[in-house]
């Protein structure tokens, strides 16, 4: 019997790829790479928060100029603040909606337009009614920026650097802080009214461009990269095109599957809020943030110069000792946040605890003047009122998915200017209740009896804290 020479002849090799059975190796998961990028990516963001919290804080300063200017009193002059952060709070959740669903950089440059548009307002303002709604056009852009910040550094950094980098965006925020109670509150006395609202009204067209031009929101998307020495890359039989029978073919073409649809907005608020790290994030944010916060946008400056006697200068020397506390107790809690998530729970306790403690002996004080040395611990304990909020932020981004994290940053963030909210309020209505009608100013007995409102909130929030701590891991 012959055999065929063609069926054992080695065939002649073709020209094209290599052609093996092995697995394609699996591309690694992406993670937010850090580094330098994330550094400039985060740098370009926050310098809308940095100049948010100017315009934020400049009535701080402005207080009682602005009760001259506009010939108002106590509840009128904290309707101002009153209405910015009432506008900031009750935009927080459909801001973390845009945010999820059109990302963080089109919400900043909005943002920045809106607060160089209210300030601008407010600068040429003359009456009341024109600059209280000045003011809320400004909240409405302050409101824009922190959390799409916090969005921007959650897509760039790696979840163990978070805590750090939150804690260093309110440094940032701390240095605006300090540029109002350094150089705005010495141009409002130099300058006047309109040349200081309008040129930090102007600064907002540097910063929306260097938004717009620089500003990338989130890591591009690498490629798969082959292991170190593994030469060229091998085509599998799976990466081949197969050519389906006849009897394989449809006898309609098959449409697309649908792209799965978007939560509904609804939904994505329900989700967020039924999660008890946004519950307890929000009420941390509460507790921790108002009693600093009241008093360095509004009632610090009239309470030290009117209740305690002292002049702007050394009032607004103390202030900035609020600033400089806040920067410092940001870095140290970011530094053991970064370490042990348990730090969280002990941090909210300890500042609540020692805020309390703080203001009971300062208003317990005989004649309600407490000496220099206590009104400065005071301070320096208030400084760890805006970072230790924060931690709340953390609760709520550690407990979310990344689809959500928006909608449930917004949520936490609106704790602590609901709870500053009602505390602008308490306290001017109690200052006015205590002093004769008509008084042009107030006494330190009424500034005593009027900040012991701020023992509401912090014994409400305190009490929820406690019942949700238990539901959520530290």
């Amino acid at each position: 019997m012959s055999v065929d020479p063609a069926s054992t002849a080695r065939p002649l090799p073709v020209p094209g790829p290599r052609i093996t059975t092995a697995a394609p190796h699996p591309p690694a998961a992406a993670a937010p790479p850090g580094g330098r990028a994330a550094w400039a990516a985060w740098s370009i963001g926050v310098s809308a928060y940095f100049l948010a919290v100017i315009h934020r804080t400049s009535l701080g300063v402005a207080g009682l100029d602005a009760a001259e200017r506009f010939g108002i009193g106590a509840s009128a002059l904290s309707t101002f603040s009153i209405l910015q952060v009432l506008v900031y709070a009750a935009m927080q959740i459909p801001v973390g909606l845009l945010i999820d669903r059109h990302g963080p950089r089109k919400v900043l440059l909005t943002g920045v337009l809106l607060l160089s548009a209210g300030q601008l307002a407010f600068a040429f303002s003359s009456s009341f009614a024109p600059a209280l709604a000045s003011r809320a056009v400004l909240g409405c852009g302050d409101a824009m920026t922190f959390i799409a910040v916090l969005r921007i550094a959650a897509r760039w950094f790696p979840a163990a650097k978070n805590p750090l980098v939150v804690q260093l965006t309110g440094f940032a925020g701390m240095g605006g802080n300090l540029v109002t109670t350094v150089v705005l509150a010495q141009a409002l006395h130099s300058e006047g009214w309109q040349a200081t609202f309008t040129t930090t009204a102007l600064l907002g067209i540097g910063v929306a461009a260097l938004l717009a031009l620089f500003l990338r929101e989130a890591p591009p998307v690498a490629a798969p990269v082959a292991p170190p020495g593994a030469g060229p890359a091998a085509v599998t039989v799976a990466d081949l095109p197969v050519v389906p029978a006849v009897a394989d073919l449809p006898a309609v073409p098959a449409a697309e599957p649908p792209a799965a649809p978007r939560s509904s907005v609804r939904s994505q608020i329900r989700d967020s809020w039924q999660e008890p790290g946004t519950r307890l994030g929000l009420w941390v944010h509460f507790t921790t943030q108002f009693p600093g916060n009241a008093f360095g946008l509004l009632w610090g400056l009239p309470y030290l110069v009117e209740g305690q006697g002292m002049t702007r200068g050394q009032a607004g020397g103390l202030l900035t000792l609020l600033v400089f506390s806040n920067m410092a107790f940001g870095l140290l809690f970011g530094r053991l946040l970064s370490r042990t998530t348990k730090a969280r729970m002990p941090i909210t306790l300890s500042v609540i605890a020692v805020t309390g403690a703080g203001w009971a002996v300062a208003l317990a004080w005989p004649g309600a003047h407490p000496p220099v040395v206590l009104l400065v611990v005071l301070i320096l304990l208030m400084g760890s009122n805006g970072p230790a909020s924060l931690v709340g932020l953390d609760y709520a981004r550690a407990h979310n998915p990344v689809g959500r994290l928006g909608t449930a940053s917004g949520i936490a963030n609106m704790g602590g200017f609901i709870g500053t909210m009602v505390t602008l309020f308490g306290i001017g209505v109690l200052l006015d209740a205590l002093s004769p009608a008509g008084a042009g100013s107030y006494s330190a007995e009424a500034y005593r009896w009027a900040f012991c409102w701020m023992y509401v909130p912090l014994a409400a929030g305190t009490l929820m804290i406690l019942r949700l701590r238990r539901k959520v891991a530290p």
